[in-house]
């Protein structure tokens, strides 16, 4: 798996919106920071651009996401949200100059998509906060000090306290993964991420109970879960029911589906819609320990 160079200071920082709107406003914080720590900002076209939900139409957010990725004095692009439109776009992108010059690419949530794109390219990239979590003040310091940390090259190692309903042991493997709902809409195409013998991760926001389930199944019934080497199930924030309208509590969703793999699997691990999450190299190989008293998640 390629890993892009880490930057430093001077280098340039694209930032760009290839799904949903956002007011340039909510930017500020970020570019500032950004600029605190010594890098240089380019703002793409796309940010504080608005047609319907998106940050601009189809051909436009496409244009502006591929222009970064092919600008060799952009070192790494930050997706300054996710929303919704990655994928109306993603098969448009031509990753030849990006191959040519990897650089970091970084966002969750829709950028799921892109990173599944990337993937295919063999190189990783950069599961982690974006514009918002750089205006959340001292709550979002460490999520954005984990993204700089990435960024300029230190191995990253979280440790959480244990959960009652994980599956103890330990492993190695590459990790990917990222939204849910984006995983499972990836299923069946091209950009479609191959699970076999990694440590997946998943997340999600905004889901009612039910679709929780139903995309558990899908991953499921097409074999994302067969042959992990892990499983790290994330934050699943801002249900838009009550559990006790299902009958299960997300975490217990999952864990019903996912009975009888022998794998160390971890529940509520700090990557999130919200606060807490902390950044994840997509491809990097990571050391997952999980005991009955803490959970550890060490960069190989």
């Amino acid at each position: 798996m390629i890993q892009p160079s880490h930057i430093k200071q001077g280098d340039t920082i694209g930032i760009v919106c290839p799904s949903g709107y956002i007011p340039l406003e909510k930017v500020q914080v970020c570019i500032q920071t950004l600029e605190k720590w010594g890098y240089k900002v380019k703002l793409g076209t796309t940010v504080g651009a608005k047609k319907d939900s998106f940050s601009g139409t189809d051909q436009q957010r496409a244009e502006d996401l591929q222009t970064m990725l092919d600008d060799a004095s952009v070192k790494a692009i930050l997706c300054a949200r996710g929303g919704y439109g990655a994928s109306r776009i993603i098969n448009t992108i031509n990753f030849n100059r990006f191959n040519e010059q990897p650089k970091w690419v970084i966002g969750f949530s829709d950028i799921t998509v892109l990173h599944a794109a990337i993937l295919q390219q063999n190189c990783m990239s950069i599961h982690g906060p974006m514009a918002a979590a750089f205006a959340k003040g001292a709550a979002g310091e460490p999520y954005i000090q984990s993204l700089k940390q990435v960024l300029e090259g230190e191995k990253t190692s979280y440790t959480i306290p244990a959960n009652s309903m994980n599956s103890l042991g330990v492993t190695k493997a590459e990790m990917v993964g990222g939204n849910l709902c984006m995983l499972a809409h990836l299923i069946g195409s091209k950009n479609a991420i191959d699970t076999n013998g990694k440590i997946l991760f998943l997340e999600d926001v905004g889901e009612y109970h039910y679709n929780i389930d139903r995309l558990i199944i899908q991953c499921k019934n097409a074999g994302l879960f067969d042959n992990l080497a892990g499983l790290v199930i994330g934050g699943f924030t801002d249900l838009k029911d009550p559990s006790s309208d299902f009958g299960a509590s997300a975490y217990e969703i999952i864990k019903e589906h996912i009975l009888g793999y022998t794998y160390p699997i971890c529940f509520d691990f700090p990557i999130s819609h919200s606060l807490p999450n902390f950044a994840i190299k997509q491809g990097q190989v990571y050391s997952l320990a999980i005991s009955a008293q803490e959970v550890s998640l060490t960069e190989a």
